[in-house]
Formats: C-alpha cells, sequence, structure tokens
C-alpha cells in the first residue's frame, strides 16, 4: 500500500506558508459533524476538538473549521486529536443561513464547484446564477453538471443546453446520467490529481450518485425520489471530503433548499458582469437601474440586447446582498453602542465604589 503524502490531500506551498512556526502537525478537515470534526493527514485520521480557547476568542462562524480546512493539530491519543489552528484559506463558499442573517461556510479550499441541476425537477437559470454568485465570491471557478438527462428527449435536452449557453457563455457544462452512464466518462476526466471539486445543489438531483460512480462504490447511501413529496427519502446530511483513485478530491454536500447572499457583492458583480460594462454607460453615476432616466441597463434591455429575466434576476441578488449588509452594519453599530455602554458604566462603578473607600 503507498503512502499518502500531505499533497495527495491538496497540500501546497499556500497552505505551507501560513503554517507558522508551532511545530503542531498539519491536516485536512474530511468531514465536519456536531463540534467535532474527522481530519486525514499522512499519519492516517482522527477525531477532533477545537481547543476551548479558540472557541472563546472566535466572532462569527468563520472563525469555526470547515470541510477543507487545513488545521494544525496535535495528537490526543487513541485516534484522536486537537485542533489549534486554521490555516489561511485560498477560496471558500459560503451563504446566508436562516433567518438571522448568519453566515454557514459550506466547504473551504475549492478549486471548482459543480452546480448541479436535475433536467426533470429542479431546472432553472436564475438558480445556476446564484449559485455562481456565492462560487464566485469565494474565488472559485464554477462549472455546471446537467443530470439525468436519460429522463427527457434529445430535442428538449438540446433546448436547455441551447439556453444554459445563451445565457452563460462559455461556462464549461457537462450533461451526465447516472442511469445510462452517459458523460460520466468525461466529468471523470475533467476531475484532476490533487484538485478538490466541491458538488452543490438542491436534494434530489443526483450529487452522491454522481460521486458513487466516481469512487466506483455505493459508498454514500441514497434513495429513490418520493413521488408525493418530490424529494429524495434518503440523501446525504453531511458535509464530507472523499478521494477518488485518480488522485482527485471531491466534496459531496447536503442539498440546499435555498442560496441566500451574504456579503456576495463581488461574486454578483462577476457573474453579472456585462450590468457593470453598461452601468459604466448610465446617466446618473448612482443609477439603481430600476426607474432612472438615461439608464443604460434598462436600455439594453428594451432593446433586446439584454435578457430581462437576467436582469430581475440580478436586481433580486443584489437587494439580497445589500440588505445583509445594511443588517451587518446595524448589528455592529448596536454591538459598538453596548460595548460603550457597559466601559461607561464601569467607568461610573469604579467612581462609586472609590467614594465609599
Amino acid at each position: 500500500m503507498s503512502c499518502i503524502q500531505l499533497e495527495d490531500l491538496g497540500y501546497d506551498g499556500f497552505f505551507e506558508s501560513g503554517r507558522g512556526s508551532d511545530g503542531f502537525d498539519v491536516a485536512r478537515v474530511i468531514v465536519e459533524h456536531k463540534e467535532v470534526y474527522r481530519v486525514k493527514n499522512a499519519a492516517g485520521e482522527y477525531l477532533a476538538k477545537i481547543t476551548g480557547k479558540h472557541m472563546f476568542t472566535a466572532s462569527s462562524r468563520e472563525d469555526y473549521p470547515a470541510v477543507g480546512d487545513w488545521v494544525t493539530i496535535t495528537d490526543a491519543g487513541g485516534q484522536q486529536a486537537v485542533i489549534h489552528q486554521i490555516l489561511p484559506r485560498r477560496t471558500m463558499i459560503k451563504r446566508k443561513h436562516g433567518g438571522k442573517n448568519e453566515i454557514q461556510i459550506i466547504a473551504a479550499n475549492i478549486d471548482v464547484a459543480f452546480v448541479i441541476e436535475s433536467v426533470d425537477r429542479d431546472y432553472n437559470l436564475n438558480r445556476f446564477e446564484r449559485y455562481f454568485a456565492i462560487v464566485k465570491d469565494g474565488g472559485i471557478r464554477p462549472a455546471i453538471i446537467l443530470n439525468k438527462i436519460d429522463l427527457i428527449s434529445n430535442e428538449e435536452l438540446q433546448l436547455m443546453t441551447d439556453q444554459i449557453t445563451n445565457r452563460f457563455g462559455g461556462i464549461d457544462l457537462i450533461l451526465t446520467s447516472t442511469l445510462s452512464c452517459e458523460g460520466l466518462n468525461i466529468l471523470k476526466a475533467t476531475i484532476q490529481k490533487g484538485k478538490t471539486y466541491c458538488f452543490l445543489g438542491s436534494s434530489g438531483v443526483g450529487k452522491s450518485s454522481l460521486i458513487n460512480h466516481l469512487i466506483g462504490d455505493d459508498l454514500i447511501r441514497t434513495g429513490d425520489i418520493s413521488i408525493r413529496s418530490d424529494r429524495g427519502r434518503h440523501t446525504t446530511t453531511t458535509r464530507q471530503m472523499h478521494f477518488l483513485a485518480n488522485g482527485g478530491i471531491v466534496i459531496d454536500n447536503p442539498g440546499m433548499r435555498e442560496v441566500g447572499m451574504a456579503d456576495a457583492g463581488e461574486g454578483i458583480d462577476s457573474v453579472f458582469d456585462e450590468m457593470g460594462l453598461l452601468a459604466q454607460q448610465c446617466k446618473y453615476a448612482d443609477c439603481t437601474h430600476i426607474h432612472e432616466l438615461g439608464c443604460a441597463v434598462r436600455g439594453a434591455i428594451e432593446s433586446g440586447e439584454l435578457d430581462e429575466e437576467k436582469y430581475q434576476n440580478y436586481i433580486s441578488l443584489k437587494k439580497e446582498a445589500d440588505y445583509y449588509e445594511m443588517s451587518e452594519q446595524e448589528k455592529r453599530r448596536k454591538d459598538s453602542d453596548f460595548g460603550k455602554h457597559i466601559k461607561k458604566a464601569k467607568k461610573q462603578l469604579k467612581r462609586y465604589r472609590h467614594k465609599d473607600y
């Protein structure tokens, strides 16, 4: 059996430069559970927890490890370890999760994100753009997998591929079916040794089935789609990293019902770069591209140069990202005001005690 090297797990000079000089071993987070992680390095796999100090000093979810992270550890015996530090991340996918402006880290240090939709149940161009925004905001290259193509006619498939090509230009598109095995060899050939690929999509689009075919084993439990609910009865519930025989690294993710925009402004601008170019021609520098006279974006829609549906999705995503940013600023302001209140109260208490003594 060949010896595993850190490079086989995706380690390179970028992470080595952020390692520090504490002398601790490094490992990669391959599974994330509640308050415990499974990490892997050349010596093996460990169940690991972060230190109490790390937990105390963490100010947000981004300060905790995520699948794909490189961390420094010490061996605690019995295949257990303690996580001391998260090495600087090269890339990261995050989204707004829930109604409380909470951030969820989906995965870290990803090279390519495969955004998967199935032709039978959730095909939607706007949803592709929503995923692209959070992927590109994290510095990651997106690609499309259109799955379960055996369920529609060649004419219907051609219509979908034409729509994707017209909307997204030169983005990589792979057509797959785990039933007929169509496109699976193309997908496998796309995955390179030492690179990390994240599979994103709604529940039931076939992410786990595709990864099982790449692994060559039914390692991930999958289930049929319930006709009544149109959802998978057995779907992925934990983010997990898998290592392919060709040296590629893939991450399976639980299906996402919503992909909320956090501070993804740069990602949105990257996805809708033609909007930015048109905006430079607007009459007003602060044009919202909604109702102003002399708006080049609105003019492009009226002339047919710009797709109306794409424009509406752009406005929707920008509003979400702007709302999140305003909410964060308000939260920071309240935290600052509260801190000032506590500081003032401590000073008053100190003066009061001084008078008594």
